[in-house]
């Protein structure tokens, strides 16, 4: 979560993840998700802007060489008789 100090309000704004939060005093700093908008962004202050982390690989290397085989197969096709 991003977190911001206002210099012009003093208002200290904690990102959320689905909705938009302000600070509402006339340089109207918004934080939206990890997204920050101000109408003078000298005037802000970026107090925390740690990104969460993404998650590795949760195959090993045997099951991916697997799925690779896998995906590299030809599909059989059937014949029918139609009477």
């Amino acid at each position: 979560m991003i977190s911001i100090r206002c210099k012009e309000c003093r208002r200290e704004i904690t990102g959320h993840s689905t909705k938009s939060v302000s600070c509402g005093c006339p340089n109207m700093a918004t934080v939206r998700g990890d997204k920050i908008s101000a109408v003078d962004l000298t005037q802000i202050v970026m107090l925390n802007s740690v990104k969460e982390k993404t998650k590795t690989n949760v195959l090993s290397s045997e099951d991916i060489a697997w799925q690779e085989a896998r995906r590299q197969r030809k599909v059989k096709r059937l014949d029918f008789e139609v009477r």
